[in-house]
């Protein structure tokens, strides 16, 4: 199985990301049928998943959310719970991203919150990890990578497996177009499934790559042998890009 999820980050408005899910089920719907071991999802912003909803249902692609908040309702002014995307037929939420990390000054604990939320809920989870360049360039990957994930699902209930997708996103990578090099992937991605299996996950736990994915270097990404599907960003809002990496991971060499 090979997955391919698109975070549409703060882009589109309704209109255009209807438009957007239109364009990819006319081109993507066939080829989907027929590769039932690719697995494609978007996430659209909040606002946008009602109309992305109504277009992609019945269709081989499915949506998903870019986060949500760990407690399910209360006067958290501007927030969006499980419970809601749950509702709205989400099948998986974006949870630990970088850039909520960041901005938003999420930790460990928090994410993990979420995170169990999301499968209270019988969505999965896809946690996001990734090192800094900073952290990188200092020899610090693999604690970082294993702090993450023991701060995140050192406390999850055995459940957690079955649902749980785990996206590495190096930060430095993120948006910059320097996607890691597959040395650098497969490196990082044993350091994942290594300490996932400390933790008592079983093998088959997807782990998807995500940083600066496009048609250019998704066949190289996904030949990686430790790749289970990768995470797209910026080239997931472009239509061509997507179907050619979608059609890259639908190849039959991997697959």
């Amino acid at each position: 199985m090979k997955w391919v999820v698109g975070n549409w980050k703060m882009h589109t408005t309704p209109s255009e990301a209807k438009r957007l899910a239109l364009r990819l089920r006319q081109e993507l719907q066939s080829e989907l049928e027929r590769s039932p071991r690719v697995r494609v999802v978007v996430c659209p912003p909040f606002t946008n998943l009602e109309a992305v909803r109504c277009v992609l249902r019945g269709s081989p692609i499915g949506w998903g959310a870019q986060n949500c908040h760990e407690e399910l309702e209360g006067a958290y002014t501007g927030e969006v719970s499980a419970r809601m995307l749950a509702e709205l037929e989400c099948q998986l939420v974006v949870v630990g991203h970088s850039e909520r990390r960041r901005y938003a000054h999420e930790n460990d604990l928090q994410i993990a919150h979420k995170l169990q939320r999301v499968l209270e809920f019988g969505m999965r989870p896809v946690l996001c990890i990734g090192e800094t360049l900073t952290e990188r360039q200092a020899g610090q990957t693999e604690h970082v990578l294993e702090r993450q994930l023991v701060g995140v699902l050192g406390r999850a209930p055995a459940s957690v497996w079955e649902k749980l997708l785990v996206a590495y996103e190096p930060v430095w990578a993120i948006g910059t177009g320097i996607a890691a090099r597959p040395e650098q992937i497969a490196e990082a991605h044993a350091t994942v499934r290594r300490c996932l299996m400390q933790l008592g996950a079983p093998e088959q736990v997807p782990i998807l790559y995500g940083g600066s994915v496009g048609a250019r270097n998704a066949r190289d990404i996904l030949a990686v042998p430790a790749v289970d599907g990768v995470l797209v960003g910026t080239a997931s809002l472009n239509e061509g890009e997507f179907c050619a990496l979608t059609r890259a991971a639908a190849a039959e060499r991997w697959c």
